[in-house]
């Protein structure tokens, strides 16, 4: 059983933790009102990473920690700023299967080991307010590490730390930050105590390559590109746990992220090789499918429920929250699994291990070394035509399911469209978010149309079912109806938003 919890805290370098001389008093410091001191612990960590240091060069840490009052396996995942979220497991001989799991798309499934120890001797004072209320905790830490692999080699710091209390104001640590410096107390050099061990026990040797290879020229069309290639690669590394534990939004982002993936590997084909990146995008098309039956049943529940909950109630007739209720269970519980049964295959693996080499080792072609201007603008502009295309077809055919299908695709070129204009932003700059902004808002209505259309579908078996049960069928036809009015007010408004997203000045202003 594991729980979590979010840390932030900042570190600082300390002259010593027996001379104390040199701390400020942060007594009235943004409403501090004492210092306590909370006695001494001493913490026994064993710090656990594959051979060649992936959880350490994707900023995350895990280890099995003795001694204080949080004894266990600590696995911790960035966060923005000087937030972590910290994982906790209760204290066992080996790695937890829960931990090893959230840690998998960081691994890639490599095995992981021990690497380096540390022993800390920690003096914590609490940063009181004058309500007897935990602002903060400030600690006072003798570190001595040890390396586990190769020859022991060993080294021994002093640092200080001030640690957030969970439900504190994150502008205390600002103004004690402030503090700290007016009296010569500077921000420690490493993000965390692994980070020296490593460094200082010649561990440091380990850690993965740059991600970015020199092979690829500053400023060129490939260095953007990649650039944002490795961010979306960052954020599905990073999402992965929280689809994992069924987090909100998580498997949204997750699916989103793969789209960019796929859609930037697609529009960039003259920068990367697609002899290597097809393969790659169809990886992420297969997971990106498997993801697809848990956010879609998300949507479709969430879409359903709301317009069973703004209906009059006189209009609500028969079990209707209780059929939806039912209907919902069965299909979200299958997709669920859909999702967790591909995030523990071998093929989803080594579809990250794939990421992660086309990253830095990229198969970069001729045209990977020009100017980004004219390489990403073609590629907007050949996306941007395939879109126009699609959306003057749909245009031209009666409303019906023909139309219904060809708006859907319409749809999925304006993604692409949009997609397309994200990388090309740092070089184009603001006419590349301008063409991508009212791309989105194209999207955006062709989605409300989709979504109707699916929608109208389950409503459909919904009302037999009921029918079926002897149920009224009622509201069921009242939520269709309303449905197929969204989707025609949507194709009523479509030329006039698609005539604002496809201004030629828009598209002339990116070779400007």
């Amino acid at each position: 059983m594991t729980h979590s919890q979010r840390e932030t805290e900042r570190k600082y370098a300390a002259p010593s933790a027996d001379d104390t001389s040199w701390l400020p008093d942060l007594t009235g410091v943004d409403g501090i009102a004492s210092v306590v001191g909370k006695g001494f612990d001493e913490l026994d960590a064993v710090y656990y990473d594959t051979d060649d240091l992936r959880l350490a060069g994707a900023s995350a840490t895990l280890r099995r920690r003795t001694g204080g009052d949080d004894t266990g396996w600590h696995l911790k995942l960035p966060s923005p700023g000087d937030s972590r979220e910290e994982v906790r497991a209760p204290l066992a001989d080996t790695v937890p299967d829960t931990l090893r799991d959230l840690a998998l798309s960081r691994t890639r499934g490599a095995e992981l080991r021990p690497v380096v120890r540390i022993w800390s001797t920690r003096s914590p004072r609490h940063l009181v307010d004058s309500e007897g209320s935990v602002l903060a905790e400030l600690s006072l830490d003798r570190v001595r590490a040890e390396s586990v692999v190769g020859a022991t080699t060993r080294a021994s710091w002093t640092e200080m730390e001030v640690e957030l209390a969970e439900d504190a104001d994150s502008v205390l640590l600002d103004v004690v930050d402030t503090t700290l410096r007016k009296n010569g107390i500077d921000r420690a050099d490493y993000p965390s105590k692994l980070a020296r061990a490593l460094e200082e026990t010649g561990m440091g040797a380990l850690r993965l390559p740059d991600r970015r290879p020199e092979i690829v020229i500053p400023g060129s069309a490939a260095d953007e590109v990649l650039r944002y290639m490795d961010e979306q690669v960052h954020t599905l590394v990073n999402v992965d746990p929280a689809v994992r534990r069924g987090l909100p939004d998580s498997v949204h982002r997750m699916r989103v992220t793969c789209r960019r993936l796929r859609s930037t590997l697609r529009s960039y084909r003259a920068v990367l090789d697609r002899e290597v990146t097809d393969p790659i995008r169809d990886e992420l098309k297969w997971l990106g499918g498997e993801l697809g039956a848990e956010r879609d049943q998300e949507v479709l529940v969430e879409r359903l429920g709301a317009g069973i909950g703004a209906s009059p109630r006189e209009l609500v007739l028969g079990p209707v929250d209780a059929r939806l209720q039912v209907w919902n269970v069965a299909r979200a519980s299958e997709a669920r699994q859909r999702t967790l049964d591909a995030l523990r295959s071998r093929r989803y693996l080594a579809l990250l291990s794939s990421l992660a080499t086309l990253t830095e080792q990229p198969p970069l072609r001729r045209k990977a070394a020009r100017k980004p201007e004219k390489v990403m603008v073609k590629a907007i502009l050949k996306e941007y035509a395939r879109l126009a295309g699609r959306v003057a077809r749909a245009l031209e055919l009666s409303p019906g399911t023909e139309r219904d299908a060809a708006l859907h695709q319409a749809r999925k070129a304006a993604k692409k469209t949009r997609y397309a204009t994200e990388p090309a932003r740092a070089s184009l700059g603001k006419p590349a978010g301008r063409l991508g902004k009212r791309i989105k808002a194209v999207q955006r209505m062709l989605g409300e149309h989709q979504d109707s259309v699916v929608s109208r579908g389950a409503l459909r078996n919904l009302a037999l079912a009921a029918h079926a049960a002897g149920e009224a069928g009622f509201t069921w036809g009242l939520l269709y109806g309303q449905e197929q009015a969204v989707a025609e007010e949507c194709e009523r408004q479509l030329p006039a938003t698609w005539a604002d997203a496809s201004k030629p000045k828009l598209r002339k202003a990116l070779v400007h």
